[in-house]
């Protein structure tokens, strides 16, 4: 399976590289230039915890997860590694795809994905923190998800509905073995670190722009109605897009657009995806996700660097306004939704 190799590649190379409501920050920016964080960035998870943003990375030549924070979603700081050490279950250089869920109470669980040491599978761990900074650790001898028998599992995506309810994401790694792979759905427990209940199957790759991959579910809530948002096709290729559905319940069933995929390479960026949808409170929708410069597919560096772009609401569908390589208005400085 080629699946993350450039994140792999830049640890060997260089070691001998549920959306959250928050307000727009005082002297924000009035306009900002993507992408918003030039170096290698892939498969961003944000959180937003008392006016910080913090987006956490597929691993790089010095972190299992590297961290950035951000008051405004546009100016990023390094921030180092919040995982020290991988869980027990796994080995070091594959960890990818991190997201934090903040508990009820006031811990922080850190979903990554890990090569574990019994197979040659990609599978889901759990992590715990008293804090978003970390450090996390990861106090299972098993992974929290690993399905063997359907490639691995991967692209872990916890989800709080409005009643409160948590719910994780995820995609079996079947193009790791070539099978078909499959988003998956899951209720979790209030401390967001055991499964419970039946899980379900979401999506299939079954469209021709997805090729042999759907991926990196995110579940959105916007008036009243569910929206997850995916990605599909080769990771490091130009293909690699975002695609959404819509769901009847955050348990399914859910329905491909038919209009997918809603963001796909430009002039500026080729193969944007595994997107993080945010929700400010005047309304607007804003995307995170990742993309290659389109002269460096497939490169150790810059790699896949951090984009941003809004999304507006139109006629109950989302429109994402990008990639955008050329000044928009910043989060917060105007209320550009839509509505509908």
């Amino acid at each position: 399976m080629i699946r993350r190799a450039v994140a792999t590649a830049v640890v060997l190379l260089l070691a001998a590289c549920t959306s959250q409501a928050a307000g727009p920050t005082p002297g924000a920016p009035m306009t900002f230039t993507n992408p918003v964080y030039d170096k290698n960035f892939p498969d961003p998870g944000v959180l937003h915890v008392d006016g910080t943003w913090f987006a956490y990375g597929t691993n790089s030549a010095v972190a299992n997860v590297p961290l950035l924070t951000s008051t405004d979603l546009v100016h990023w700081t390094e921030r180092g590694d919040v995982l020290p050490q991988v869980g027990s279950w796994a080995d070091y250089g594959n960890t990818w795809a991190p997201e934090v869920l903040r508990t009820d109470a006031g811990k922080y669980v850190l979903y990554y994905t890990a090569r574990r040491r019994k197979a040659d599978r990609q599978c889901i761990g759990a992590a715990v923190a008293d804090d978003p900074h970390g450090p996390f650790a990861d106090p299972s001898p098993e992974p929290l998800i690993c399905q063997d028998d359907e490639g691995g599992s991967i692209d872990a995506s916890p989800f709080r509905d409005d009643d409160g309810s948590l719910y994780l994401y995820w995609k079996n790694d079947g193009n790791h073995i070539g099978v078909p792979s499959h988003l998956y759905a899951q209720r979790l427990t209030a401390d967001g670190r055991t499964l419970t209940g039946d899980r379900v199957r979401l999506l299939t790759n079954d469209k021709p722009w997805q090729g042999a991959v759907v991926e990196a579910p995110e579940m959105l809530r916007h008036d009243g109605k569910l929206y997850l948002f995916y990605s599909g096709g080769p990771f490091d290729q130009d293909g690699y897009a975002v695609g959404y559905a819509t769901c009847d319940t955050p348990m399914g069933p859910c329905q491909d657009a038919p209009e997918n995929p809603i963001l796909r390479s430009s002039a500026g960026a080729a193969g944007p995806g595994h997107c993080y949808p945010v929700t400010l409170p005047d309304g607007t929708t804003w995307l995170l996700y990742h993309a290659w410069p389109p002269d460096a597919v497939g490169s150790v560096a810059p790699g896949r660097q951090m984009w941003l772009d809004r999304v507006d609401w139109v006629g109950g569908k989302p429109v994402v306004h990008g990639p955008t390589a050329t000044a928009q208005p910043a989060p917060g400085t105007t209320n550009l939704n839509k509505g509908g």
